[in-house]
Formats: structure tokens, C-alpha cells, sequence
């Protein structure tokens, strides 16, 4: 698998890839045990992740841990920490890598697990953070590797835009005049392809702009990216979204659309080349749907009040039992989220939103897998 394919499918997890996560007070959350299922039962948090007590015996599994101090967490799944409000992550190309959005400071910072907990700013973008506005989400081209552009969706003191740039470089304007408000600016976007970009916009705080043909809020847009200096006029895909939750390109040529209304949250899954959108999933006690990330027949979907990740089994094309929630209270809310390569779910949380935040939030975490149990097929 190239680099290229890999930028573009990052969210789209391997169906080989276990997905059980193992909390200490929970037990194992998972739908099925049986080889038909792509959730393995043996996946299991690192031993950093247990927490041990300070009184707890030595293991001979147990890594030595870090040195005390400030923003330097001990749970080996913690990759960064002490960031601004997060808002969303992308997977660089190798997968070893990610860039996450800071809302508040228009900063985006580099993490990974070589970097000692440290976050590197790599750009910087001017954006409007009143409200809900800010650095919302960003991706990269899928010829990251070759080009270093990242595309990123942000509020200005007058709009919401899609903007492009490369490190060190002023961002050029992709997409402009996306109606903003003093709430409902949170969207998404990722590549579909080589060319293609799909953006969910928020409803700037009104669902009548939602269902309205003339605007561009509340909509799910595909933009033609090209070698022309002016893109076309982007396509409206599916309308009436309220506060985005996150747009994951999924098998068969859908985009799964995450989004939260005044009425319930939801997931939809809308075709690429057009057509009706299919709800796969609604929750009418509204957790706070957030990033997610889809597979051949399932999907994994962020709940920030209920401090958890969802997940979905989907059986012929849909959902019919209710998700399971792994995880939960383990890290606070978590938002922006992402699959590498090796199908290990990255996320960072958005605990300083609205949540109890510790000393080292915001953080990014990954979920380390063991696939010793075996998975789905391939």
C-alpha cells in the first residue's frame, strides 16, 4: 500500500484489525467472539495503561517508567500532552505520525510516539476561536509525501473557509463564505480520492440555513481538487446538518457523516457520486457524537459527554443492535480521531471544551492493539 492511498484512506480501518479495547473497571466491550467478527476479544490496554499503584509489585512486563514532572504523563498509550483545545487529527503517511488542531491558537502541532510526549508546532493559521469557531479539522493531500499540503477548515472573523497550506507558507482559500454563528461552525473534512475533498459544514447555529439550497451551511460538499488555481464551485452532497461531528470516507465508495442536531445525534452514510443518504444510527439522548472511523462492517464513533467510544457492527449494510462503549472515563471526552496503517485508533480530547481537563490535557492518545487473538478475515 502506497503513501499516497494511505493519506487518503486513513480513517478506513483494516478489516483484519482487532478492536476490543480492555478497561480495568468495564472488562472487554465487543459485539461477537466468533471468526466472523472483525472485533478480537484478546486486545488489551499496554500494562502502562492498568495504572498500577505506586504499592503494586514489579512485573517483568512492566517498562520503566518516565520521569516525574510537568506535562509528562505515565500511561504509555499517551503520546502527547498539554495541548490547547484540540480539533481534529489526521495520520501522516508511514503512520508513526499525526497532525492534530489546536481550535483556540490556529496551531497545528506534529505528535508521535518517538517524540517523548512533546508536540511540535509545524503551522500556524489566523482564525476567529469565539464561540465554537477555531481551528476546526485538517487533512493531507493524499500526495502529502511529495507536496506537504495540508488542508484545513477554519472560522474567520467573517466566514467559515477550507484553506490550504504548506509549512511556513500563508494559506490559500479552497472554499470561502460558509456561513459562521456564535455556535453550530464545527464541521469536517477528508480526501475521497486523489482529487476529491468532502467538507461537512455546520448550520452557524441555524437548521433553516441547513435545509436551504442557497447556502452553504449544514451541507456536505465535495470539492474538485485540481491543478487549476481556481477549484469549481463545490457540489452540494447531502443537506440539514447541524453541529458537525466528522466526515470518514468508508468502503464501496460512501462517506459516513457524523453530526449532532437539536433532537438527537447521529451517523449517516451518504454515496460519493450523489445520492439519498441512509442513517445507520441515531441517538436521541444526544452523547455528543465526534471523530469516527469506518471499516468493511463496522464503525467506531467518539462520544464526548459520555467519555467512551462508540462502536457499530454493521451486518448488510446496516445497524441493528445497539453500539457498545469501550473505554469510557478512561481519558475524559475525546474529539478528533483517526485509524493508522495498523489499524491502532489515535484520538486527542477536547476536555478543555466544556470538560474537567487534568494537568496534562489536552492530550493524544493511541490504543494499542494486540492482535494475538485474531481478527476478521482479510
Amino acid at each position: 500500500m502506497t503513501h499516497r492511498r494511505l493519506a487518503v484512506r486513513r480513517r478506513l480501518i483494516p478489516a483484519a484489525a482487532a478492536l476490543v479495547l480492555c478497561v480495568p473497571a468495564a472488562g472487554c466491550a465487543r459485539f461477537d467472539d466468533s471468526a466472523s467478527t472483525p472485533f478480537s476479544p484478546e486486545m488489551t490496554f499496554a500494562p502502562e495503561a492498568q495504572n498500577p499503584s505506586p504499592s503494586d509489585p514489579p512485573s517483568s512486563t512492566t517498562r520503566p517508567t518516565r520521569p516525574p514532572g510537568p506535562c509528562v504523563d505515565q500511561d504509555d498509550s499517551v503520546i502527547a500532552t498539554c495541548l490547547d483545545s484540540t480539533g481534529g487529527l489526521v495520520i501522516l503517511p508511514g503512520g508513526e505520525s499525526a497532525l492534530v488542531a489546536e481550535r483556540r491558537t490556529g496551531k497545528i502541532m506534529k505528535v508521535g510516539a518517538d517524540q517523548n510526549q512533546k508536540a511540535i508546532e509545524v503551522a500556524r493559521v489566523d482564525v476567529d476561536a469565539s464561540g465554537d469557531g477555531g481551528l476546526l479539522d485538517l487533512t493531507v493531500s493524499p500526495s502529502y509525501d511529495e507536496d506537504g499540503l495540508i488542508y484545513a477548515l477554519i472560522t474567520t472573523p467573517s466566514d467559515n473557509r477550507v484553506v490550504r497550506l504548506v509549512a511556513g507558507d500563508a494559506p490559500k482559500d479552497v472554499v470561502t463564505g460558509i456561513p459562521k454563528g456564535a455556535t453550530g461552525n464545527v464541521g469536517a473534512l477528508d480526501f475521497v480520492s486523489a482529487d476529491e475533498l468532502v467538507v461537512l459544514t455546520g448550520d452557524g447555529g441555524s437548521p433553516g440555513a441547513a435545509q436551504d439550497p442557497g447556502s452553504l451551511a449544514g451541507k456536505l460538499l465535495r470539492v474538485e481538487i485540481g491543478a487549476a488555481a481556481a477549484a469549481p464551485p463545490p457540489t452540494v452532497l447531502a443537506s440539514g446538518f447541524g453541529v458537525g461531528g466528522d466526515v470518514c470516507p468508508g468502503p464501496d465508495n460512501q462517506v459516513w457523516v457524523a453530526d449532532r442536531t437539536a433532537t438527537e445525534d447521529r451517523i449517516q452514510r451518504v454515496p460519493v457520486a450523489g445520492g439519498p443518504a441512509t442513517t445507520m444510527w441515531t441517538w436521541p439522548d444526544r452523547p455528543g457524537v465526534a471523530g469516527c472511523a469506518v471499516g468493511q462492517d463496522f464503525a467506531v464513533v467518539m462520544v464526548t459527554k459520555q467519555k467512551a467510544i462508540s462502536m457499530l457492527k454493521v451486518d448488510n449494510g446496516a445497524v441493528s443492535t445497539a453500539p457498545s462503549l469501550v473505554a469510557q472515563d478512561r481519558y475524559g471526552s475525546l474529539g478528533g480521531a483517526a485509524v493508522a496503517p495498523d489499524g491502532l485508533i489515535w484520538a486527542a480530547t477536547v476536555n478543555k471544551d466544556g470538560g474537567q481537563p487534568g494537568p496534562n490535557d489536552e492530550r493524544v492518545v493511541r490504543f494499542p492493539i494486540d492482535g494475538g487473538g485474531g481478527g476478521g478475515p482479510d
